[in-house]
């Protein structure tokens, strides 16, 4: 039985809530930053006269990266020990916001927000490493309901905390205290976490034969492959870069090759494939959230397009706007870490109805009150938001419930990862249709709103199809041992 696994069975840490705090921190600055740069972009290119394409790769550079690293972060953690990974990727994540927010050109910037989505993309897989090494039981559900909470107000609260950063300290560089803001928070966490997270165990073999360079490098290639062509997609890029899907494909063939063959020589692999095959419910809960941030992860650059486009809102205005999904999922999630344990499967299933009904319904508000639609779309949101939060935290406690400690942050990563991919498709998929139905309507905005919406609340319910077959499956179980993982020298 490994160190981590052992302390399952010890006394519970007493400092573990507020580790949990301090680390939950720190994933919500860092997810934050995904969305919260959308509103500044305008101001950054004005400020570094740079070109549209330079802001697209400021956005994409940095959820690239981020994508790109979650597996061999949550792998590191899971070797090296999730803390010390931890204050690694915190330290870098602090570094690289104040070099973005001092860049004094495009060429910079980008490559600030390549860095800092790396460090962004090794933190991110400790914090559900973290959960599943300090907390058990009911315990555990509450935290990844915590977990959860923080997921879903990070993703929609993004443009409202941009939008009041940019009215307080305004043009020409208020976008710089976007990354600027992130600099005092850090640094608090970093000596919080230092203090509060328990000690990494001594390394018992050699890093070198911990780390699966190959597997990290094949995994890489496969991912971007299928991340860089849909990001390029407002330049083409789909139509210049479709053969990059291919070579992915082939290359997480190899990829999946590689790691069997790992496994059968008894080494350690950057991810067990085996997770996907033996471990109850992990494939069908990760295939479930990445559809389900497909679908609702895309509607934010779509709602900011509607109002500030369509409706002439400022930056503030039009993340003010979509705030109550951020609140309803909020208060959700931390109930549904409540109540995981008795209810399962039902919450999520519950929660992607709810969604799918908030979507629709913010579609035909703005249809029928286009003058109103910043108060029409509230009670919709609302209820897509108390959804959206019986969604991401049970569906990350469900799918990890058998994985093993000692995997759990490379299982977090490719949780995390898939959501990743997810997010990138949806968010190119809905903003071009979005563009497309504006243009060929004659600019009736409220009509490219309810399209998209539309669509997003029909990948939705692609995920509560799987929500459904997950549910019956499970019912189908009960009574049957929960899946064992053979041990293997992956940590």
């Amino acid at each position: 039985m490994s160190t981590a696994e052992a302390s399952q069975h010890a006394e519970p840490d007493p400092r573990r809530w507020k580790a949990l705090a301090v680390t939950l921190t720190a994933g919500f600055m860092v997810l934050l930053d995904v969305s919260i740069v959308n509103v500044a972009l305008p101001s950054m290119q004005r400020d570094l006269g740079a070109s549209a394409g330079g802001m697209q790769w400021v956005v994409s550079g940095y959820a690239l990266t981020f994508g790109l690293v979650l597996v061999a972060g949550g792998r590191l953690g899971d070797a090296l020990g999730r803390r010390r990974m931890f204050l690694f990727a915190l330290t870098g994540f602090v570094l690289t916001s104040a070099l973005a927010g001092a860049a004094p050109t495009e060429v910079l910037l980008i490559l600030a927000r390549l860095l800092q989505g790396v460090a962004g993309g090794l933190l991110t897989p400790q914090n559900t490493g973290l959960i599943q090494e300090l907390f058990a039981g009911p315990e555990r559900g509450r935290a990844f309901g915590m977990f959860g909470a923080t997921v879903g107000l990070s993703t929609a609260i993004g443009p409202v905390l941009g939008g009041v950063i940019l009215a307080a300290f305004g043009d020409p560089e208020g976008w710089r205290w976007v990354f600027f803001v992130n600099i005092p928070i850090g640094a608090l966490a970093l000596v919080l976490a230092a203090k509060l997270l328990p000690k990494s165990p001594r390394r018992v073999r050699g890093l070198k034969s911990e780390l699966d360079f190959v597997g990290a490098l094949l995994l890489g290639l496969a991912v971007a492959g299928v991340l860089f062509p849909v990001m390029e997609a407002e330049q083409g890029g789909l139509g210049t870069l479709w053969w990059m899907f291919p070579v992915a494909v082939v290359l997480g063939v190899l990829f999946v090759w590689w790691e069997r063959r790992l496994v059968r020589l008894e080494r350690a692999p950057l991810l067990d494939v085996r997770l996907f095959t033996t471990v109850r419910g992990f494939t069908s809960g990760a295939t479930l959230g990445s559809v389900y941030f497909c679908a609702f992860t895309g509607i934010w650059l779509v709602f900011a397009m509607f109002f500030q486009q369509g409706l002439g809102y400022t930056p503030l205005e039009s993340g003010l706007a979509v705030t109550p999904f951020a609140v309803g999922s909020a208060v959700s999630s931390v109930v549904a870490g409540r109540l995981v344990e008795r209810w399962g499967r039902r919450l999520t299933v519950t929660g992607l109805s709810m969604v799918v009904l908030g979507m629709l319904g913010s579609g035909a508000a703005v249809l029928l009150f286009p003058a109103h639609a910043g108060l029409a779309v509230a009670l919709p949101l609302l209820v897509g938001g108390l959804g959206g939060g019986m969604v991401i935290s049970p569906n990350t406690t469900l799918t990890l419930e058998c994985v093993p400690t000692r995997m759990a942050g490379v299982a977090g990563g490719a949780l995390q990862t898939g959501q990743r991919i997810g997010t990138a498709i949806g968010t190119a998929m809905l903003a071009s249709i979005f563009h497309a139905v504006v243009t060929g309507s004659g600019k009736d905005y409220p009509v490219a709103l309810a399209v998209s919406m539309g669509c997003a609340a029909g990948l939705t319910a692609v995920a509560l199809g799987l929500g459904v077959f997950e549910l019956r499956r499970r019912r189908v179980a009960v009574g049957e041992k929960p899946s064992v993982f053979v041990d293997s020298p992956s940590g």
